[in-house]
């Protein structure tokens, strides 16, 4: 593959601008990038037809290592074309959100995937996606309506509006989302479930920096002081899940301590959650969700946690 870079990289288009329906400069694994609807979608159909699965990662691009351990989980999947979208999607932000400052890296985030062997780039602008206008979105129900959704209430609509579009856009057979948005994540397997869509949803468990501050893009906003600051939420949700053996009421009580340890963070929520989202089991799988305000940055994390259980009595079951 090294041989043909340089050939490859004259055929690669000019990032933003329109390249009409050729696909003869494609070369699998050098992130061809595609701005267009019908470019993509007559790539991955002809991919489909000789038997090679479209694995897709939607992303609003700024790209870290987060986002890598996405493209590497869909690599895995036997043969596939792996396409990243790259789209900053108007429809998830609300009026005095951070639409207009979300870090917009176009050229760093496809060298990126270049460097990590990426078929395929769909980087569309607002046009190319909604030429219309919002005239047709998606709703999430109840699942919305909590954590994020009580907060930002137009948020999963526009989330789960621009995924049905990419799927249907992408014809994808596989989908790949970060654990991190845990309930996007579920709001978007259960549009999957509920529209028979066929397509595999695949959650990837979170990336975190060394110090356990879990990636995101929105940390690009922290300053130096506001990022020490922020340690304070994946800490919490760590304490909470080391006494996961002691229950509910020990798991949150843990955790808030922590946080309201701390009067710079503004705590938007801090909730004990099912897998699914739904009320916490006594025993068994559940989700500690947290959001809150550092600095004038919202941030989000989770950490899943065997509730009634703890992590040492699972490891002792391994071992015997």
């Amino acid at each position: 593959m090294g041989n043909t870079q340089s050939a490859k990289q004259d055929s690669t288009p000019e990032l933003g601008a329109d390249r009409g329906s050729d696909q003869g400069s494609f070369t699998p694994g050098q992130a061809t990038v595609f701005n267009t609807i019908e470019e993509i979608g007559t790539l991955t159909r002809a991919m489909r037809k000789v038997g090679r699965p479209v694995a897709l990662v939607p992303t609003m691009g700024a790209l870290h290592e987060g986002h890598l351990s996405l493209v590497k989980a869909a690599q895995r999947m036997p043969r596939a074309v792996v396409v990243v979208s790259i789209f900053v999607n108007p429809l998830q932000f609300a009026e005095g959100e951070d639409l207009d400052a979300y870090p917009r890296t176009l050229e760093a985030d496809v060298e990126k995937l270049r460097a990590a062997s990426v078929d395929a780039v769909f980087a569309p602008n607002a046009r190319e996606m909604y030429p219309n206008g919002p005239r047709t979105t998606v709703q999430p129900g109840a699942i919305g309506a909590i954590l994020e959704g009580a907060f930002r209430p137009t948020h999963f609509a526009g989330v789960l509006t621009v995924v049905n579009k990419l799927f249907q856009i992408t014809h994808c057979d596989h989908a790949y989302f970060g654990e991190k948005d845990y309930q996007q994540l579920m709001v978007i397997q259960q549009m999957v479930n509920d529209l028979n869509m066929g397509v595999t949803v695949h959650g990837v468990p979170i990336v975190r920096q060394q110090d356990g501050l879990a990636l995101s893009s929105r940390n690009q906003y922290l300053s130096e002081a506001d990022r020490e600051l922020a340690l304070t939420l994946s800490a919490a949700l760590t304490a909470g899940a080391f006494v996961a053996e002691g229950g509910a009421e020990k798991v949150l009580s843990t955790a808030r301590e922590i946080i309201e340890s701390v009067p710079e963070i503004e705590l938007d929520y801090l909730e004990l959650r099912g897998a699914d989202l739904g009320e916490p089991p006594e025993m068994g799988d559940a989700r500690l969700l947290v959001a809150a305000r550092v600095g004038s940055t919202r941030l989000i994390d989770n950490v899943n946690l065997p509730l009634g259980i703890g992590f040492k009595n699972i490891e002792g079951e391994g071992e015997g």
